[in-house]
This record gives structure tokens, sequence and C-alpha cells, in this order.
């Protein structure tokens, strides 16, 4: 697999072993071209995933064969490695996750045959405290890309109306991602309380493209879930500029609004997207200063929960 080699990543070097493996069978890209890839978006990365506890899908053999969904930094971590404590209350443990703070610690990710980051939607600062609502877009088995696109701009067109700044990415998937920078000022269930009120107005706009329909079973395939449940404790989407387990080696791009009708997320691959950054720099990095306040969707909440709606479980969607 060629001899190990050292990448040097601001102050700190970090060993890549193995670097002639392949991890894109379809492409042939290696995991030296995958350290390449998060070079070349480093501070669009690490701004992603920076002080979140992340969760990291690894792929020791490639993106062909098992993958690892990693919560705890191993033992062994280099020193510098920051971590942040994130309790699991359910099961009664914790765990020690990479917490990102420098563009050295992604690299050693990739190091460890990480090739997908999957980020909380909270910070170090307080873990419980959401800074950071996520629009989930997903396509059923039956929807094409096209209603994506569509109920993209919905969302777009309520997001305008509340005053609400959305940042709008592929999935590297199927779908689409908007997210919108929070106070972090509630917790996780008046977020996914928020995010459903939302997801409800989309799908009264149009309710020929849209479900709420919490039971998968019960969904029409051929429409799109707003899948609120995204901003549950715990769960998580892959980040702005992750590349993803796919064999064409796809990425969660970071789109412009007028890009919506155009985009096609197939052509956002780690062969492309340096170049597009390069011309464009981070797409999402003025998410900070544009904060917004939940409360006109919380209220949302409860006018429909005075109407009857109900709130569905947190898991078994």
């Amino acid at each position: 697999m060629g001899d190990a080699v050292m990448i040097e990543v601001g102050d700190r070097d970090v060993r890549i072993s193995n670097p002639d493996r392949v991890y894109f069978p379809e492409r042939g890209e290696t995991k030296l071209d995958l350290v390449n890839y998060y070079l070349s978006v480093g501070d669009g990365i690490v701004n992603a995933l920076r002080e979140r506890p992340c969760m990291l899908h690894r792929f020791p053999k490639g993106v062909a064969e098992k993958k690892v969904h990693q919560k705890r930094v191993p033992a062994g971590a280099p020193p510098w490695l920051e971590t942040v404590r994130v309790e699991f209350p359910r099961y009664n443990r914790h765990a020690y996750e990479l917490c990102v703070t420098e563009l050295a610690s992604v690299i050693w990710a990739v190091q460890m045959s990480t090739v997908e980051f999957h980020p909380w939607n909270s910070r170090r600062a307080d873990t419980e405290k959401p800074d950071e609502w996520r629009i989930d877009l997903d396509p059923g088995p039956e929807c094409d890309f096209v209603t994506v696109r569509r109920v993209a701009h919905v969302a777009h067109e309520i997001l305008d109306e509340l005053g609400a700044v959305g940042w709008p990415k592929t999935s590297g998937g199927s779908g689409m991602h908007v997210y919108v920078r929070i106070a972090p000022e509630h917790g996780f269930a008046d977020v996914r309380r928020a995010a459903l009120a939302f997801a409800r107005e989309v799908e009264r706009r149009v309710p020929e493209d849209v479900t709420t329909t919490w039971w998968r079973k019960d969904r029409d395939p051929a429409k799109l879930f707003v899948d609120y449940n995204q901003n549950t404790r715990d769960h998580t989407i892959a980040a702005a500029y992750s590349v993803r387990g796919v064999p064409d080696a796809r990425v969660s791009a970071p789109i412009r609004w007028d890009e919506v009708d155009d985009v096609e997320p197939a052509d956002m691959t780690i062969s492309t997207m340096p170049g597009r950054y390069a011309d464009l720099g981070d797409l999402h990095a003025g998410m900070d200063e544009a904060v917004f306040s939940i409360a006109p969707l919380l209220a949302w909440a409860e006018r429909d929960e005075a109407e009857g709606a109900e709130t569905p479980p947190e898991e078994g969607g």
C-alpha cells in the first residue's frame, strides 16, 4: 500500500499510513487523495465541525467494505487532539468524541480511515443547547430530484418570511439539506418541535410533494419527507464538505440558492470540489453572523398542538 507519508498541517505533522489504499473503487481515488481533498477545503470543513461533538464514519478497507460508526476517540490519539464529553443517559454511558478545532484534527481522523464526519448540532460550550437547526429534504424511493429542488424553493420562501437565513447544501445522496444558525437557548426537544412545525408548514403549501407522516411504511414513496427528526439529540448528518462513503466519492456540497435548479449532486465529488472551493470559498462562511430565534416556530408548534397535532416519537420512523 506504499510507504507512510508525513503531511504538514499547520504546525502539526500527521503521519498517513497506506496512502495508496484505494478508497473509492468506482473512480480509483486513494486514502492520500482523500487527505488532499480535505486539505483543499480546510477552512470549510473546520468551520462546519468547529467545537462540535463529532461521530466518525470509518471505512478501514475503503467504501466498498464494512463501515464503522465511531463515537469515541480511540486510545493512542495524539495529545494535541481535542475531545468533548457527551452523555448518553438512556444507556448510562458517556463518550469523549472528537472536537475539531483545527485542520490537523480532520487529517488525523482521515488517517484513522474516516471518510464521513457527522457533527452534532450543538457545541461543546453547552452540548444540550443546539445552535443549528437542520432541514433535511429526504426524498422517498420514487421521488425525483426535480421535486427536491421544488421543495427547496418552498422552504426558502418560508425562511424568508420568517426572517431566517438558510444555508443549502447537497446531502451527498439523493436529497438536500438547509442549515439555519439559531441562538443556543433551547434544548433538543424544543428545536425538534420547531423543526416539525416548519415541516408541517412546508407540507401545507405543497401537499402534493411533501409528507410529514412519521412511520416510513405509511409514507407515499413518491413524496419528500421533511425529516425534522434530524434535530433530535445525538442524531447527526454529514457535515458540509464531508465526503460520503459511496463509490463515486460524492461530497455534501454547500451551494447558493441560485444554484438549486441546476445542481447535480453527482457532479460534487472529491475531484471537482477543490476547484469549486478555490473559486467560491466557503459558501457557509457567514452562518455564525445570521442567528435566528426559533420563537415563531415554537408558536406555530403550540398552535398545531392546540389543534390536535401530536408530536411523533423520537425513534422508530
